[in-house]
């Protein structure tokens, strides 16, 4: 990276963090209207079980952060900024004193089974939906409280601010405590009108909002690093960003779109499918599809639906490796075509797909008790997987046809899912609408465009998504 930033380009480094790794990435915006997009530093991230409790290292991964900061330094990158966006609902504790208080708990705890019903008796689902906008899921933050408030679980009763996770690596690495809007969206504890807590549903898990930090929209500065992390790590009193907290904000954010009348699919192991609008939709129908109501940039909602994505192929690939047939990337495309003919579906979001001991047979079964039919061969499972998960979007796509407050023309596909052409090219079929490949790296993007702009190097969304569109954009790994 030496003789690639000085005068030439502006350094973001975006701290992208998934719940199985983390990376650190820097973002280079140069002067010819490139972008250079390296990975700095990638670091394993894991779930603890401690007698029976399921947590996040929050100091391990903290100190990979630190390192991956360092080696950005070794390298010759002095950044702009610094930016962290990590999966939503988790959170942490800080007392009184600034101690951080042990370790997160983390949303695959199954501490929460049963939660959501048992919290029906004191606030009804449909006030819940009302209030919120969030669907309804075991692990959103509400539910962990409720479950922590019940267990009588140490933290929290000695907690004086609750962080969510990228707000409590900032705090870690600056010392200053906010609550950035589009993580604490996720927690379904937010008025999504208001923009702020709602003291009923706080109440309810035994909160006030006194131990939550001021509400702040992505784009704001937080602070800069403390005097010892900028010695550490060699870069000195680089300022750190609130970005769009929540990975998925960051993601939507980096569409590249120039209409606001889009419909968006961050594709992935997991897909999300929605429409960015100025107000959350909040009606009975929203309620009815299960679609949540989350914080995006500059104030506005994203309204969308989670779907199973490649989940389904990546289960099926690891079952076929253990049986020798490691299928590269390539061939899984070759299998797909061979096995077009095989034109039976399943629904992804089929609860017996979400963790199976055998997902080839699982979607076997799911086949035959809808046609009477079975694949003959791995070519006609790839294929009925694409065509499964294409004619998921499509149905997903007419619901947000109907809920929507304008009309959708086009479908931006974001994240990984991009590399694959073919199902993008399925789900153009089914859906009727025009696909726009958008970058595989959005949420990395996002969160170094989001600096940017709080630099004042672009005036809104719509200007930086504008520079996306016509970027040459180019990835590598040091």
């Amino acid at each position: 990276m030496k003789g690639d930033v000085s005068g030439r380009a502006h350094c973001y480094v975006a701290v992208d963090i998934g719940a199985t790794s983390g990376r650190v990435v820097a973002g280079l915006m140069k002067n010819d209207g490139s972008f250079e997009f390296r990975e700095v530093h990638r670091f394993p991230n894991a779930i603890l079980n401690v007698s029976g409790k399921y947590y996040w290292d929050i100091f391990a991964i903290y100190s990979s952060v630190v390192e991956g900061l360092s080696k950005c330094a070794a390298e010759g990158c002095r950044p702009d900024s610094i930016g962290i966006d990590t999966w939503g609902v988790d959170f942490g504790f800080v007392g009184e004193d600034g101690t951080v208080l042990g370790l997160p708990r983390a949303y695959r705890d199954p501490y929460t089974d049963g939660a959501p019903e048992e919290f029906y008796g004191i606030v009804p689902k449909d006030v819940l939906y009302a209030k919120t906008g969030i669907q309804i899921l075991n692990f959103n933050s509400i539910f962990q409280l409720y479950r922590q408030d019940r267990e009588g679980f140490s933290p929290l009763k000695h907690a004086g601010k609750l962080l969510f996770i990228p707000d409590l690596l900032g705090y870690m690495l600056t010392g200053n405590m906010v609550c950035e809007y589009t993580v604490a969206s996720t927690s379904q504890l937010l008025d999504p009108v208001t923009k702020d807590f709602d003291s009923a549903l706080l109440a309810a898990v035994g909160l006030t909002r006194e131990h939550f930090p001021e509400i702040v929209m992505p784009g704001t500065v937080i602070g800069e690093l403390t005097d010892s992390l900028a010695d550490f790590t060699g870069l000195g009193k680089v300022k750190v960003v609130a970005v769009a907290g929540h990975d998925t904000a960051s993601a939507v954010a980096a569409v590249p779109a120039t209409e606001k009348n889009f419909a968006y699919l961050s594709s992935g192991t997991w897909s999300l499918m929605g429409i960015e609008t100025e107000a959350p939709i909040l009606n009975g129908d929203a309620a009815a599809k299960n679609f949540t109501n989350e914080g995006g940039v500059e104030g506005t909602t994203r309204f969308l639906k989670n779907i199973t994505g490649m989940w389904l192929l990546e289960q099926s690939r690891k079952e076929w490796k253990r049986k020798g047939n490691d299928y590269g990337y390539s061939r899984i495309m070759e299998m797909a075509k061979e096995g077009a003919g095989f034109d039976v579906t399943v629904n992804p979001d089929d609860p017996r797909l979400a963790n199976p001991e055998s997902m080839v047979g699982t979607i076997a079964e799911l086949c035959m008790e809808k046609s009477g039919r079975r694949p003959a061969s791995d070519a006609e499972t790839v294929a009925c997987i694409f065509r499964s998960l294409a004619f998921r979007y499509g149905e997903v796509l007419e619901d947000l046809k109907r809920l929507a407050p304008f009309g959708i023309d086009s479908l931006y596909i974001i994240g990984g899912g991009v590399r694959n052409s073919l199902l993008n090219a399925m789900t153009g079929e089914v859906t009727g609408v025009r696909i726009v490949e958008g970058p595989a790296e959005a949420t990395a993007i996002g969160n170094c465009m989001l600096q940017a702009k709080a630099a004042g190097r672009f005036a809104d969304r719509w200007d930086y998504r504008r520079a996306i569109a016509s970027l040459s954009i180019r990835s590598s790994t040091l």
